[in-house]
């Protein structure tokens, strides 16, 4: 029996349905979500009915307040997170996340200056103790990128790179992400946040990879990484 297809949502925002719709229809493999989930309950509880093939990374609006904070990160999905890290789906296809976005006060590569902080921990020893969450940055840099987390990231091997930016190719996409998807040697990235879903197919001999963004409350479907 041919296995079902690899499902790619573009940013929910609190929507559901149609995702499980969709999962349920074409008896998807597994369902990978692209960020900005912003969730009313934990992300387990709405997806419960597909839970068992979801894995996510958060977006720029999962950090908007505590209650997004709390579904997107809680305890019981922190083995379905994607955020810095490459899992084996039981498929085989080895996937790689990096959650959150470019933001000047952290690291905004475009702007061509040094990064203001290497990692979240030397953020967090400036932070004034008030303003900290759960001891670490302000709420809002939870979903702030970090060089050293592109930099552990580009050490290993990947088939495909979700990221919630979108790489090169777009207008308001990132270099660096180009760079860290050939270093990780994946085939194919998959993007969401910028609530399009542009034809990159002129870049792909270049950047060394297929791109593809998909929509606002989108779903791509990916029978095949070749």
């Amino acid at each position: 029996m041919h296995p079902g297809p690899l499902l790619f949502c573009g940013d929910p925002h609190g929507q559901w349905q149609h995702i499980i719709d969709a999962a349920e229809q074409t008896h998807a493999r597994a369902v990978i979500l692209l960020g900005d989930l912003e969730p009313a309950r934990p992300l387990h509880t709405e997806l419960e009915a597909i839970w068992e093939r979801v894995w996510f990374i958060h977006g720029n609006h999962d950090t908007d307040h505590a209650g997004n904070f709390a579904n997107v990160w809680h305890g019981e999905l922190v083995d379905r997170h994607l955020h810095g890290r490459v899992v084996t789906l039981p498929c085989g296809t080895r996937m790689a996340g990096l959650g959150g976005v470019f933001r000047g006060s952290v690291w905004y590569p475009k702007d061509a200056q040094a990064p203001k902080f290497r990692n979240r921990e030397a953020h967090a020893r400036v932070t004034p103790h008030q303003e900290r969450w759960q001891g670490s940055v302000h709420l809002k840099h939870w979903s702030s990128i970090y060089p050293d987390e592109v930099e552990q990231l580009a050490t290993q091997q990947a088939d495909i790179l979700i990221t919630h930016e979108a790489p090169g190719y777009h207008t308001h996409g990132f270099a660096e992400l180009d760079t860290l998807a050939r270093r990780m040697g994946v085939r194919m990235t998959v993007h969401g946040h910028q609530h399009d879903s542009i034809d990159s197919s002129a870049h792909w001999t270049a950047q060394g990879f297929k791109s593809y963004g998909v929509g606002l409350r989108g779903v791509r479907v990916v029978d095949e990484l070749a």
